[in-house]
C-alpha cells in the first residue's frame, strides 16, 4: 500500500477496498460522479437523530399548551412582520435579479450535467412535476380565497370607479403566486442543480452553501444548514397533510354531504400515505411523472369547463384587464413595505396588510424551497440555465395567471350574483372557497366538485412525493435513499399530521404551520448566503472548472476520478489505474 492509502498490484493500482473488474464488464459510472465530502460519522448522526427529536418535543409542546405555542408563535410572527417586512420585499427582488442574471448573461448558456447531458423529462411531463410539487396545492387552496378575502381591501392598485377592489384582488393573487414566488423557488433549484449536476456535490444545501465560508467553520454551518432544511421540510409536508385531509374533506362534503370531521380526515391521510408509498417506492420516472400528467390534464379540463359554462365574456375582459394591470403595477407591488406601520411599534402581525399576505406568503415560499427546488434540482438535468430559469418561472407564472384569472375572477361574479355567499363560505372555512364557486357552474357544477376534490388529493400527493425524494437526499446523502426508506418517511410524515389532527384539530395544524413559516425568516439567511456561493461559482468558471464539469459527468468506467480530501477539485492517477468508481472508499455506487 503506497501513502496515498492505494494497494499497489503490479502495474494496476486498485483503491482500498474496491476489486479490479475487467474492462468488458464495465458498466457505465453513474453521473455525476461523486466529488463532495464525505459527512464524519458524528456529523451524519447529528443530522439523523437531531430532526426527529426536535419535531417530536415541538409536537408535544403544542399539543400539551396550545394556548401558549401559540400565543408564543404569534410574538414571533409580529416580530418578524414589523421588523423583517423589508428584508423579505429585499429577498424576493433579489431572487428575482438573480435569476434574469443566471438567463440572459453569458452563463445562460450552460448546461446542468455537463455540455453533453440531455433532458431527462420531455416538456409536458417536466413542467407538470415542477408545477405539482410547486404550487399545484397552494393554487387549489387560494386561487378563490384570496381574490374573495382581498376584493374590498387591498394596496397599490386603484379602485375602479365602482369603488370595488376586484382587479386589486385578482391583480395581487397573480404577483402572490406568479412570478416572484417562482423565482424565488428557482434560485434555490438552481444553487442546488449547479452544484450537484455540474460539480458533482451532494444534492443538499449543505453542499450548495458552506463552500463560501471559513474553512474553520464549513464543518458545523453545514450540520446546522441541513438540520433547517430537514425540519422545515418534515413540519411543511406534515402540516400541509393536515390541511390536505381537511379541504378534501370539505370536497366530499360539498357533493356528496357526508360530513367531515376526524374520522373522514383520518381515512383521508391514511388513504394518501397509501398512494404516496407506492409513488415514492416505484420512483420518478413511474411515480411521480404520472400522477402529475394526471394532475395537469384534470387541471386543464377544471379551467376549460369553467371558462366554457361560466361567464365566458366577463372572464375574456377580466383576464385582459388584469393581465394588463398585472403588468402596469409589478414593480409597485414588488417594493411595497407598508412603511407606516414602522412609525410606531407593532401591537400585532394582524395589523399589518403584508403580515397577512405578502410576508405571510413569502415565508411560505422559503419554507416550503427546501423539497421543492430539490426535486426541482433532480429533474432536472440536461438542461441550459437559461432552459432552466424560463422553464421554472415564466412558463409556470402564466399558468398562474391563467388559473386565477378564470378561477378567481368566476368566484367574484358568482359571488356578486348570489349576494355575497362565496365570501360567506370562505369567511367560515377558507378551503371550501373553489367548491363554493364550482358549485354555482351550470350544468358541470357537480362533476367539477368531483373533479377539484381529485385535484386536491393528487396535487397533495405529488407535493409530498417530491418532498419525500428530497428528504431522502438531505439524510442519506452522497448515498441515494432506498424505496423502502422513503416510504418509511412517507409513513413518518403521515403520523405527525395524524397526531395533530386528532389530539389538537386544526387550531394545532395552524399554529404548527405558522410555527414553521416563522421558521423561514433564519433559513433565508441561509438561501441569501447559497446565492452568493453560486453566483461566486459562476464567477469563477474557468477552463479548469468546465474541464471538471466535463469530468464529473464523463460515464466513461475507464476514467478514474479521485476527489480532493476538501472536496474542491479532483485528481486522475496514471491511465494504467483501474476502479470501477470515482467515489471514495466506503460509498457503495449501487444504492
Amino acid at each position: 500500500m503506497d501513502k496515498t492509502g492505494n494497494v499497489s498490484t503490479g502495474s494496476e493500482t486498485q483503491y482500498a477496498g474496491q476489486q479490479p473488474v475487467d474492462s468488458e464488464q464495465k458498466a457505465p459510472v453513474e453521473v455525476p460522479r461523486f466529488m463532495g465530502r464525505q459527512i464524519p460519522p458524528l456529523d451524519r448522526l447529528l443530522i439523523t437523530i437531531i430532526p426527529p427529536v426536535l419535531i417530536v418535543a415541538a409536537v408535544i409542546w403544542v399539543i400539551a399548551d396550545s394556548e401558549g405555542a401559540a400565543d408564543t408563535i404569534g410574538v414571533l410572527r409580529t416580530f418578524v412582520t414589523g421588523e423583517f417586512t423589508w428584508l423579505f420585499v429585499l429577498y424576493s427582488l433579489i431572487a428575482l435579479a438573480v435569476c434574469i442574471w443566471a438567463a440572459f448573461s453569458k452563463f445562460g448558456k450552460v448546461r446542468l450535467g455537463g455540455p453533453k447531458a440531455k433532458p431527462l423529462h420531455g416538456r409536458f411531463a417536466w413542467y407538470s412535476m415542477l408545477f405539482a410539487c410547486g404550487q399545484g396545492i397552494g393554487l387549489i387552496f387560494w386561487s378563490v380565497a384570496e381574490p374573495i378575502m382581498l376584493r374590498d381591501d387591498n394596496p397599490v392598485i386603484p379602485a375602479m370607479s365602482a369603488g370595488g377592489g376586484e382587479e386589486g384582488a385578482i391583480v395581487w393573487t397573480y404577483f402572490h403566486w406568479g412570478l416572484t414566488a417562482w423565482a424565488m423557488y428557482c434560485v434555490v433549484a438552481l444553487c442546488l442543480a449547479y452544484s450537484h449536476h455540474n460539480l458533482g456535490k451532494t444534492l443538499t444545501f449543505r453542499e450548495a452553501t458552506v463552500d463560501i465560508l471559513p474553512k474553520k467553520v464549513q464543518r458545523p454551518a453545514g450540520v446546522l444548514v441541513e438540520l433547517l432544511a430537514i425540519m422545515a421540510t418534515v413540519l411543511g409536508l406534515a402540516t400541509s397533510f393536515g390541511f390536505a385531509a381537511m379541504q378534501f374533506g370539505s370536497g366530499v362534503t360539498s357533493f356528496t354531504g357526508i360530513e367531515s370531521g376526524p374520522v373522514m380526515w383520518m381515512i383521508v391521510i391514511g388513504a394518501f400515505a397509501a398512494v404516496t408509498g407506492v409513488s415514492a417506492f416505484i420512483g420518478i420516472n413511474k411515480g411521480m411523472a404520472r400522477l402529475s400528467g394526471l394532475n395537469s390534464v384534470l387541471s386543464i379540463v377544471l379551467v376549460v369547463a369553467v371558462f366554457v359554462f361560466g361567464p365566458t365574456l366577463y372572464l375574456i375582459s377580466t383576464l385582459t384587464q388584469t393581465f394588463g394591470s398585472f403588468a402596469q403595477n409589478f414593480i409597485s407591488m414588488s417594493f411595497f413595505t407598508d412603511f407606516q406601520i414602522t412609525a410606531s411599534s407593532l401591537d400585532t402581525w394582524q395589523d399589518s396588510w403584508n403580515g397577512w399576505w405578502t410576508v405571510f406568503i413569502w415565508c411560505w415560499v422559503i419554507a416550503f424551497s427546501p423539497f421543492v427546488a430539490g426535486f426541482v434540482a433532480r429533474i432536472s438535468r440536461g438542461r441550459t440555465i437559461r432552459d432552466f430559469v424560463i422553464g421554472v418561472t415564466v412558463v409556470p407564472s402564466l399558468i398562474v395567471m391563467v388559473w386565477v384569472g378564470i378561477l378567481g375572477a368566476a368566484a367574484v361574479y358568482y359571488d356578486d350574483q348570489t349576494d355575497r355567499s362565496i365570501s360567506g363560505q370562505v369567511a367560515d372555512d377558507t378551503s371550501s372557497g373553489l367548491f363554493a364557486m364550482l358549485d354555482q357552474v351550470p350544468i358541470v357544477g357537480t362533476i367539477l366538485l368531483i373533479v377539484a376534490t381529485i385535484l386536491v388529493a393528487t396535487y397533495y400527493i405529488t407535493s409530498l412525493d417530491s418532498g419525500t425524494y428530497a428528504l431522502g437526499e438531505f439524510v442519506t446523502a452522497p448515498r441515494k435513499s432506498s424505496p423502502f426508506f422513503r416510504v418509511l418517511l412517507v409513513l413518518s410524515i403521515g403520523t405527525v399530521a395524524t397526531v395533530l389532527l386528532a389530539i389538537g384539530g386544526e387550531a394545532v395544524v395552524d399554529t404548527v404551520q405558522t410555527g414553521t413559516i416563522i421558521g423561514a425568516f433564519p433559513f433565508s439567511f441561509v438561501i441569501l448566503l447559497m446565492i452568493a456561493n453560486f453566483v461566486r461559482r459562476l464567477k469563477k468558471r474557468n477552463k479548469e472548472i468546465r474541464r471538471m464539469e466535463r469530468a464529473v459527468n464523463d460515464p466513461d468506467p475507464n476514467r478514474v476520478l479521485v476527489p480532493n480530501p476538501d472536496g474542491e477539485g479532483f485528481t486522475e492517477p496514471p491511465a494504467e489505474a483501474t476502479t470501477v468508481a470515482s467515489r471514495p472508499p466506503g460509498v457503495d455506487d449501487t444504492q
